[in-house]
């Protein structure tokens, strides 16, 4: 069985260490490239349930929150110019919201799942995207949270500034999260194609 599930357990942790990584790099103003990697996360999750049900999806989702706490735990020990690349409040921000929206994404899913093909993964991955942007955001950078862990500074974070640049005022980091789940929106409608072409042909197989 758990042969089986390799293949959803190997994309999840290689899309968790990528990341990971990629969120190191800027994307224009608003964005990382981590965050154009970080939302097939969902499409691992919804193939798994639709081909093998809720419990192998959980159990993937369990293998990437090990990978991402691995990987904090590791980035909180380099130092890169600004102090460590990861903040012990990014490492709860990530955990939480990861573990959170995913199992959110798993259990969507089995509400919608004899729906139209395209219902359940649109359903589950829009909503527990948005709420796993909004855990991620205001854990790490909100400063009503700064209780989490009062020595990281997101003084830069909090900076009121217009929304993605033209917009009403607003913190800097909800104009990131705003880009991210745009982003995550996108990359939502698009996963249909490739779920719907990996769905089809495993069930034909099985």
């Amino acid at each position: 069985m758990t042969r089986t599930y390799l293949p959803g357990i190997l994309a999840m942790a290689a899309i968790v260490v990528a990341s990971n990584i990629l969120v190191q790099f800027l994307f224009g103003q608003w964005l990382t490239w981590g965050a154009f990697t970080y939302p097939l996360a969902f499409l691992v999750t919804d193939v798994m349930n639709r081909l093998y049900g809720a419990s192998a999806a959980r159990r993937v989702v369990l293998v990437g929150f090990v990978v991402g706490l691995i990987c904090s735990l590791i980035g909180t020990q380099i130092m890169g110019e600004f102090g460590p690349l990861v903040t012990v409040r990014i490492a709860v921000a990530s955990g939480v919201a990861f573990l959170t929206a995913q199992l959110l994404d798993v259990t969507l899913f089995n509400r919608f799942r004899e729906g139209a093909w395209w219902r359940a993964p649109l359903v589950s991955t829009v909503v527990s995207s948005a709420i796993d942007t909004a855990l991620f955001f205001s854990i790490a950078f909100s400063a009503s949270l700064s209780f989490i862990h009062p020595a990281t500074d997101v003084a830069w974070a909090t900076e009121t500034l217009p929304l993605l640049g033209t917009g009403p005022l607003a913190p800097l980091w909800v104009s990131l999260a705003v880009a991210d789940w745009s982003v995550k929106l996108a990359i939502a409608l698009i996963a249909l194609i490739p779920f719907r072409l990996i769905t089809a042909r495993l069930t034909v197989r099985a």
